[in-house]
């Protein structure tokens, strides 16, 4: 980078080092091998998934395109940041230039906000199933699906590119080694010498205004969806009813638990390891990834079969 003459931008700084578990250098060793498990599992579920919906005709209803929009999004998730972990960890390669940097920082962002729109959606499709069956062909549509897509994007592409544009424009002073595996927002604003004060509030209030609406609307769907199940005298209707979306609330536990263990360690910070927070965050851009392919291929009998016909074909 350039010095300008009123100082706005005064620094030599080049690039990033990601300084990754720099307390515990022997997690690199032991993690490589499961995350790079992870990473493959993640790739090669998810792709299977989308090939097979892309494939069947039956699968052609609009829960499953809001299933193949979770895969794509986990999977840009995965390529954004496990590939650079793990060249990390095999190669030492920790630099990263600045335009890579903020970004990877938009990409996680943004695609994390955009998986937590996704499965609120998700959740109003159940909603609507279970609770007003027949009114359901008339309401989740194609369209209704091509409208929520617009939605999604807009709404988090939005919100979330302010916060790699505020850190870009801080002034760094020389210091260019980030204490995380990836290009986390506050990990990369605390190197700077300016006030970040904006940028903290503009994290914590966009963070609990777009995940935090999400996780209030898709509790309340639920709450509707328990309480109408409740309400079921036929034998057998209300297993029938929470199998329709026990696989989705199963693909909200991975996601919600992970992410609230990690911002519990966050508060916590001073009690746990550094590197534990850390961890997490790289966790929970591949353990979801890797896991909600399977459960709904396991769980959904259509997608199972189809699946098997692919298989017999030879795909």
């Amino acid at each position: 980078m350039t010095a300008h003459q009123n100082g706005t931008i005064a620094t030599e700084v080049s690039h990033f080092l990601l300084n990754c578990f720099v307390r515990s250098p022997s997690w690199q060793l032991w993690l490589s091998l499961p995350l790079s498990l992870l990473f493959l599992l993640a790739m090669g579920a998810n792709a299977t998934l989308l090939v097979t919906i892309r494939l069947e005709a039956s699968l052609h209803q609009p829960m499953y395109y809001l299933l193949s929009l979770i895969a794509i999004l986990d999977m840009v998730l995965c390529l954004t940041v496990i590939p650079k972990v793990l060249a990390i960890f095999w190669f030492d390669l920790r630099a990263i230039s600045f335009s890579a940097c903020f970004l990877q920082m938009f990409i996680m962002n943004c695609f994390f906000a955009m998986e937590s729109c996704t499965f609120m959606v998700m959740a109003y499709d159940r909603y609507v199933a279970i609770c007003h069956p027949l009114r359901y062909p008339s309401i989740i549509t194609d369209q209704f699906v091509a409208k929520a897509a617009i939605f999604i994007l807009a709404r988090n592409f939005i919100f979330t590119l302010p916060i790699p544009i505020l850190s870009s424009r801080l002034h760094y002073c020389g210091r260019n080694v980030i204490e995380n595996c990836i290009c986390a927002n506050m990990s990369v604003s605390r190197l700077s010498c300016d006030d970040v004060t904006v940028n903290r509030l503009y994290q914590f209030a966009g963070g609990w205004t777009l995940l935090g609406s999400d996780l209030i609307l898709i509790f309340a769907s639920y709450t509707l969806i328990l309480r109408a199940v409740l309400r079921l005298k036929a034998e057998g209707a209300v297993a029938k009813a929470l199998g329709t979306c026990g696989s989705h609330f199963i693909l909200i536990l991975f996601f919600s638990t992970v992410l609230l263990v990690f911002i519990f360690t966050l508060l916590v910070k001073k009690k746990v390891p550094p590197d534990v927070p850390v961890l997490l965050n790289v966790l929970h851009h591949v353990v979801p990834a890797a896991l909600n392919p399977i459960v709904y291929g396991v769980r959904t009998q259509e997608i199972k079969q189809g699946i098997q016909r692919l298989l017999k074909k030879g795909w």
